[in-house]
């Protein structure tokens, strides 16, 4: 009997050591998660940037767009230069009779003067428009390149700072469904102290939560890298205070994809830029087609000897550049320009199926994105929460094992996290669809 009641005297010591050591880890889990908690907090306690000041910021301050308007600016100086008549050349000329020496025979020979001319060159008719005309569809263009580099910017800013808002959300929903960690910690250290639950029971309780304190971990290293890339596009110094992003709203997307690719046909930069380059290659076909016809060259010359026993002379003459080498320049200038012509045509059609299948395939993303967050509100999320705190209860009455309970409440976990990557891919969808069609669409979520 003795030995008997020593034998339990030592379980009960052996358990309330495995309990304070059990305490122990349980309490270094908390302070661990409340300085996490904190952390987080302090990180996201700024004031809220709406979306739209970042845009209008963007378009003002990013230098991809401004390189892209100074390159439009220095392309729109073009068209004049190459449009205007070459300069003129002026000419001084002298002529001595007898001698090396200047102004021999100037005062007896009608043949020593000294003459003054100006020379002109003057392309064939039409080549100087034609080349105004080429200059005129880079400029546009160029312009056109200006849109496409700002819709690209403002496409990329609102996909990181959608990225951002989804990154703020689950960060909240960790710290949330660590509050129910809590709970299922509590009822199996209960259990555990009742006899009835077992070590390992807690220790996979504690295993969770400290792959909580983990994925929180991780998830502030993204948010730095977000933000980063944020101020990057913004043009904001990387010590700059961070954004806090506005909460993720799901923007309706009402227009049917005809109605989205009709727009884009119209307003999408590149779509516009191929239609100018067919334009500026039927030009230069053009331009290649007058090559076949000569240039011209005026001078004019006056020449003076002794003003006392000569008169003066007036000489006018036209000069003709003939394009004898046809078949070795011409023709293949125009075989050239017609290849280009053809290859930009070609450019167009492909820019076209380029765009009608990233305007569907962004389409279908919104549609089937849309169906997932509302299988999300509507089922599977409340169930899981549902069976989370039905399988809490059943637990702590001892009617269920221990790892159904943990995976009730992983799944409670990953549905909120997957429910805010859903929605932060679909606004990204909208987005991209908006710098495809030049429509604005996510005039709600930006406020």
């Amino acid at each position: 009997m003795f030995s008997t009641a020593r034998t339990n005297f030592g379980a009960r010591l052996a358990r309330a050591g495995l309990s304070r050591s059990i305490s122990v880890i349980l309490l270094s889990a908390v302070l661990a998660g409340n300085v996490f908690a904190q952390e987080s907090i302090s990180s996201h306690a700024g004031t809220v940037t709406p979306l739209s000041e970042l845009l209008a910021e963007a378009e003002k301050n990013n230098p991809q767009i401004e390189a892209a308007r100074q390159g439009w600016q220095a392309a729109k100086q073009v068209p004049t230069q190459v449009s205007t008549l070459p300069d003129p050349q002026f000419n001084l000329q002298h002529v001595s009779v007898g001698s090396p020496r200047p102004f021999a025979g100037y005062t007896n020979s009608d043949f020593a003067y000294l003459g003054l001319g100006v020379s002109q060159d003057i392309p064939y008719p039409g080549k100087l428009r034609l080349k105004g005309e080429i200059a005129k569809r880079d400029a546009d263009v160029s312009q056109q390149q200006i849109e496409s580099v700002r819709r690209a910017v403002l496409a990329e800013l609102k996909g990181t700072y959608f990225q951002l808002a989804y990154l703020s959300k689950t960060l909240t929903i960790l710290e949330e469904d660590g509050a129910l960690l809590k709970q299922v910690e509590q009822a199996a250290d209960a259990r555990y102290r009742s006899g009835m639950g077992t070590q390992q029971d807690v220790l996979q309780a504690q295993l969770q939560k400290t792959k909580l304190l983990r994925e929180i971990a991780m998830h502030h290293l993204q948010v730095g890298k977000l933000e980063a890339q944020l101020k990057q596009l913004l043009n904001r110094s990387q010590e700059s205070p961070d954004i806090e992003p506005a909460d993720l709203l799901e923007t309706p997307l009402v227009q049917s994809y005809a109605d989205l690719l009709a727009a884009a046909q119209v307003q999408n930069p590149e779509i516009a830029s191929a239609q100018k380059m067919i334009e500026k290659q039927s030009l230069q076909v053009d331009l290649a087609r007058k090559d076949f016809y000569p240039d011209f060259n005026v001078q004019y010359m006056w020449q003076r000897t002794d003003p006392t026993q000569f008169r003066a002379y007036y000489m006018l003459s036209v000069g003709i550049k003939v394009p004898i080498y046809r078949s070795r320049k011409q023709r293949p200038e125009l075989a050239q320009a017609e290849s280009e012509q053809v290859r930009a045509r070609s450019e167009l059609q492909a820019q076209s199926q380029q765009l009608a299948g990233d305007l569907r395939s962004q389409y279908v993303i919104v549609q089937q994105t849309s169906e997932l967050l509302k299988i999300h509100r509507e089922g599977l999320s409340p169930q899981a929460r549902s069976e989370f705190q039905s399988g809490l209860a059943a637990y702590q009455s001892n009617k269920q094992d221990f790892q159904a309970l943990l995976t009730a409440f992983l799944d409670v976990l990953h549905l909120d996290e997957d429910y805010w990557q859903n929605m932060a891919e679909y606004q990204t969808a909208v987005a991209r669809i908006e710098q495809l069609t030049g429509l604005s669409l996510h005039d709600e979520g930006a406020k």
